[in-house]
């Protein structure tokens, strides 16, 4: 397996194992001890550390470069910008992981990581999951890393589900429901759909040019009165995952799609202006080029109370909300100490103040006994909690 198809099928968990995989937190320097980790903050009996930061700043960092296409550099630099709120990202992640053991998930996400190591078994062609970490270890990952990874990402998963998703969506009344539904009418209105068949040319390893040329062809054959369903079975490229052309056996049907399915603005106004039964322009996608054909068109009607709906449309509206108040939840009953050296930073994204500099006595005429007062161990700023957590 090469490392980079194991990137590919195990994102996040690659970049976790590059993490665990990493020197020590201690180096030499010329006979002398150089400190190259620390403590950031402690969350329950669990530490984030530096170099769990900044590898998560790294892959960030990667992702935007790509996604932007832009530097390295330059992304580098914005996501230096958002440092404090990735460890507060970080806090909030081991929260998750460490209420999703409280509520015994712990095997069911055995089961579910199990399931994708061995999804990804048979997508590389292996017989045995031995075989596939020894894969791993080829590729300089460790497959323990990788396991603990997906486990971290199942568990924080199955807690949100569980805990914020599921009751929400059920816990909405029918009052609310109907309620929601007569203020939006229009969002229940039936869209107009489409039935549509694609035939897919791909591009890559190919001149492009060739590859279009061939496609207005293909046009061409089918606005003379080719079958299209006979010509998609032929000519049309794409593959499912086991590598098969599915047009061989579908003829190229896609099936019915109403405009708010499709993000693609190009494909988007070729469909928005195809009469049924006629044949789009070759049109130029990241992988190849694809012609549509509108196999039907139903047309939209009028607004009709769907309770399912309502809950999706409400849960949606919510959930962002919904989530950041059980995050706070966890953050008021866990023990959360950050250190003096990113909590005037992080402290109020967590929902605390971040703690006040020290007063001189000279500013605040306090007796000197007042000033001890102020630095017993109980007042001392030194210990943190978020949200007036108390240690545990």
């Amino acid at each position: 397996m090469k490392p980079k198809s194991f990137a590919r099928l195990f994102p996040l968990a690659f970049a976790a194992a590059c993490l665990l995989a990493a020197p020590a937190a201690r180096a030499q320097e010329e006979g002398v001890p150089k400190v190259v980790d620390e403590v950031i903050a402690q969350v329950n009996t669990e530490v984030i550390t530096l170099s769990m930061l900044r590898q998560e700043m790294k892959d960030a960092a990667g992702a935007l470069a790509q996604a932007k296409g832009i530097p390295l550099e330059q992304a580098q630099a914005e996501i230096a910008k958002r440092q404090t709120e990735m460890i507060v990202t970080l806090i909030n992640e081991q929260l998750l992981v460490q209420k999703g053991k409280e509520l015994g998930f712990a095997d069911g996400v055995e089961k579910e990581v199990n399931g994708r190591m061995l999804e990804v078994m048979k997508q590389e062609g292996l017989k045995t999951i031995e075989q596939l970490e020894q894969a791993m270890r080829n590729s300089g990952v460790d497959p323990a890393a990788v396991r603990q990874q997906l486990r971290a990402e199942v568990m924080k998963q199955a807690v949100l589900q569980n805990e914020v998703n599921s009751k929400l969506y059920w816990g909405l009344t029918e009052s609310e429901l109907k309620n929601y539904y007569a203020a939006h009418q229009g969002k229940f209105a039936k869209p107009e759909t489409f039935a549509l068949s694609e035939i897919f040319l791909v591009t890559k390893g190919k001149d492009e040019a060739e590859v279009r040329a061939r496609a207005q062809q293909i046009v061409a054959q089918l606005r003379g009165g080719a079958d299209f369903a006979a010509t998609a079975k032929v000519t049309s490229e794409r593959v499912d995952e086991k590598g098969e052309r599915v047009a061989v056996t579908t003829g190229g049907k896609l099936g019915n799609f109403s405009l708010e399915d499709i993000s693609n603005p190009e494909v988007l106004a070729a469909v928005r202006n195809l009469k049924v039964g006629s044949v789009s322009d070759p049109i130029k996608l990241p992988d190849g080029f694809i012609i549509l054909r509108a196999d039907g068109r139903t047309p939209a009607g009028a607004p009709a109370y769907d309770e399912r709906k309502a809950r999706e449309l409400i849960a949606n509206e919510r959930l962002d909300k919904e989530r950041k108040n059980y995050l706070a939840g966890l953050r008021r009953d866990a023990y959360v100490e950050v250190s003096p050296a990113y909590r005037e930073q992080v402290m109020p994204l967590l929902g605390a103040p971040a703690p006040a500099a020290a007063a001189t006595p000279a500013a605040t005429g306090k007796k000197k006994e007042d000033k001890k007062a102020e630095k017993s161990p109980e007042k001392s700023p030194e210990k943190s909690y978020a949200n007036g957590a108390k240690k545990p």
